[in-house]
């Protein structure tokens, strides 16, 4: 479901992808029991799940609202076929939207839709995990912003490659490009344009750098009028309503998460959370990664890409492709909801097109993950929840102590610059290792500002400094 052109608020948006989903499965509009919600950023009111079931006729046993986090669509998927599995429920409506696109022109003075109003309903149960995506050290650094963590995560990425920030950007313009071709052929893509290598990776006026190496058109975007709503049930209950022809199949879900707070991750490049969750979900239905028919990884920056696909060991070009919809930067970032986008894509096209699919999600910085494979035809071993008991043991041992104090030499883990909309450079954020193994965030000192832009930070020796701790470039 996409709004290109009238305002509209997220519930309203939220609504229509829900009634859409029902008027594909008459018969289980009655059956729902449950509505779970994906957190929503875009103003709604305290209750958006128990509005939306009144507005769809819906009288569910419970409502809930999730927490933060990419990684929530296919964490409720996964949870709503554990408690189907479990005969504790036969029918979940998972629904999610956001209408930034709406909001913003609103707040501009354009015309449009407000919050939702609150009425007299209390407020809808949250559920997830509640931690903050960043720690102490990230907030006195003020580093907070996704693009300027992620663009760390990349700057390990591009030295581990051997190449330089240049470099690294031209190769990210073919990772994504097939990505673009995507979206143009998605009807709810927000930019269903095809594009070269070269016009998502060189900088120019209407592709400016943000924190590099990312310049605009690598990014996820957040302004955005979409939703999208999808349907778990039971087989019985899908027989029952005379849809099981139509049915597609949760195979199997994993969850993981990886050192919570970006600083203390030992290797900020690579995800083992990731790598643990897309292992289990796998294992857990009982195929390898040769046997998937289609892939959607999730995409907000390409290092999420890069870091899904090493964790199921493809390559950039794999002849099936990295994603169904087109991917964050093209088909669109709905906040948290852009998963059950991907959930609903996979289901389609496993019905017209047969086989399996893997959908992989993730939530905060890379921090939280949920894995999902599904089928044209039912599961072999039934419904089967990844184990991913011992991993999430090893990967939370693994943090490293983080100071936010500190004075003396430190070599950069990682680092970006980042740019301001006229193109100066405001910040270069790094996260340092000290010599005696400890981690640090620090930002560039004054004066050290003006000769970073395109400076490849990574193994740099640095002096660190004062509270908040601040950086120079030694020698």
């Amino acid at each position: 479901m996409v709004e290109r052109t009238e305002p509209v608020d997220a519930l309203e948006l939220a609504v229509r992808a829900a009634e859409l989903a029902l008027d594909d499965a008459p018969g289980l509009r009655r059956g729902v029991q449950q509505v779970s919600m994906v957190n929503v950023l875009s103003p709604v009111g305290p209750a958006p799940a128990t509005a939306l079931a009144r507005r769809c006729g819906l009288a569910p046993r419970r409502v809930e609202v999730g927490t933060i986090g990419g990684n929530t669509p296919q964490w409720f998927v996964g949870r709503a076929a554990d408690a189907i599995a479990a005969g504790e429920l036969d029918s979940v409506l998972v629904v999610g939207a956001e209408a930034q696109r709406s909001a913003r022109r609103a707040v501009a003075g354009g015309g449009g839709p407000g919050a939702t109003p609150a009425g007299d309903d209390a407020p809808d149960p949250v559920v997830g995990d509640t931690r903050p995506g960043a720690g102490p050290a990230e907030l006195a650094a003020r580093l907070v912003t996704p693009v300027q963590v992620y663009a760390l995560f990349e700057s390990v990425l591009a030295r581990r490659a051997g190449r330089t920030q240049a470099e690294h950007r031209l190769a990210l313009g073919e990772l994504m490009a097939p990505f673009t071709e995507v979206a143009a052929r998605h009807p709810c893509a927000w930019f269903p344009t095809a594009r070269t290598p070269g016009e998502l990776a060189t900088p120019g006026p209407d592709n400016r750098i943000v924190a590099e190496p990312y310049p605009k058109r690598l990014c996820a975007v957040l302004g955005v009028d979409q939703g999208a709503a999808v349907l778990v049930t039971s087989l019985a209950a899908a027989r029952a309503a005379g849809l099981a022809d139509q049915a597609v199949f949760c195979w199997s879900g994993a969850d993981a998460a990886d050192v919570w707070f970006p600083s203390a991750r030992p290797d900020p490049g690579s995800s083992p959370g990731m790598a643990a969750a897309a292992g289990a979900a796998l294992a857990a239905a009982g195929i390898g990664p040769d046997d998937v028919g289609r892939f959607d990884l999730y995409s907000c920056f390409p290092c999420a890409v890069e870091m899904g696909a090493e964790a199921l060991g493809l390559a950039w070009d794999d002849p099936r492709g990295l994603t169904v919809t087109g991917g964050l930067p093209y088909f669109g970032g709905p906040g948290n909801n852009y998963s059950l986008h991907a959930i609903a894509t996979m289901a389609e096209r496993l019905r017209r097109e047969g086989g399996t699919g893997y959908v992989g999600a993730l939530g905060w910085y890379a921090t939280k993950h949920a894995a999902g494979v599904y089928g044209a035809g039912p599961a072999p071993r039934g419904w089967r929840r990844g184990d991913t008991a011992a991993a999430q043991r090893r990967i939370d041992a693994s943090a490293l102590a983080v100071v936010e104090e500190a004075e003396g030499p430190a070599v950069v883990a990682a680092g970006t610059v980042v740019h301001s909309r006229d193109g100066s450079v405001v910040a270069a954020p790094v996260l340092a290792d000290l010599p005696d193994g400890r981690r640090v965030v620090a930002t560039a000192a004054e004066g050290e500002l003006g000769g970073l832009a395109g400076c490849d930070l990574v193994g740099r020796a640095v002096a660190v400094s004062g509270t908040p701790p601040r950086y120079h470039l030694a020698g």
